[in-house]
């Protein structure tokens, strides 16, 4: 009997432990593993060293450095077998403080870009872009990151700028169409009116003209 309680009870704190765990910490129980796939950088921060040291770093993990990459302008492309891969691991349903930086021997690093790295930024085909200005240009590669379907992202600012002016375009054309049709409209209103008043002048017109070919049949006529 105590040995049966015993296992019964472990089963129990396993059970619980498993359920408090799932509840609070969901996404770190399927994350998925991110590679490099290519790097273009577009300007170097460090004035005293000929070749830059560039690494990526997501907020409380160790620096990934990129022995390849020392060049601007130079688009550096990956296997994601190289003995630095993979970049990190991201979970389903939690984003992480991510970025790329170079080394500066006086002061802090030197930021190329940072940003929330999120699994749902990759699109279906696993792959996620991004851009910053004269800075950087990368892509990652995910295949088990599932893409948010309410989500734009993996959509570069430029993509976004285009979809807003597309919006723009089409509440513009509206307006002017709306406008357009509501001035024809109130013009064949008016139109119609006028008509129908000239419709009834003649009818009034007409209704007088009778009267006096009547008169005339019957021989009356005005007496003096």
């Amino acid at each position: 009997m105590p040995i049966r309680h015993m296992l019964t009870s472990t089963r129990c704190c396993t059970f619980l432990f498993c359920w408090i765990f799932l509840s609070w910490f969901p996404g770190f129980l399927f994350s998925s593993v991110v590679t490099l796939d290519s790097i273009q950088i577009f300007t170097t921060h460090e004035w005293f060293k000929s070749k830059p040291t560039v690494y990526f770093q997501c907020k409380g993990e160790n620096k990934t450095v990129l022995p390849d990459v020392k060049e601007p302008d130079v688009l550096y492309n990956f296997r994601g077998e190289e003995s630095w891969q993979p970049l990190t691991d991201l979970p389903s349903t939690k984003c992480k403080r991510c970025g790329f930086y170079e080394e500066d021997t006086l002061k802090s690093d030197d930021i190329f870009d940072e940003w929330e790295f999120c699994s749902s930024d990759f699109m279906t085909n696993g792959k996620y872009l991004h851009f910053k200005e004269k800075e950087l240009n990368v892509s990652f590669r995910c295949p088990e990151c599932k893409p948010n379907p309410a989500a734009s992202n993996a959509i570069s600012p430029h993509h976004n700028k285009e979809k807003g002016m597309n919006v723009a375009l089409v509440i513009g054309i509206s307006v002017m169409v709306s406008t357009v049709v509501i001035i024809a409209v109130a013009v064949g209103y008016k139109y119609w009116q006028r008509r129908k008043r000239q419709q009834d002048q003649a009818r009034f017109l007409k209704l007088f003209e009778d009267g006096d070919d009547i008169e005339d049949e019957l021989g009356l006529g005005t007496v003096i």
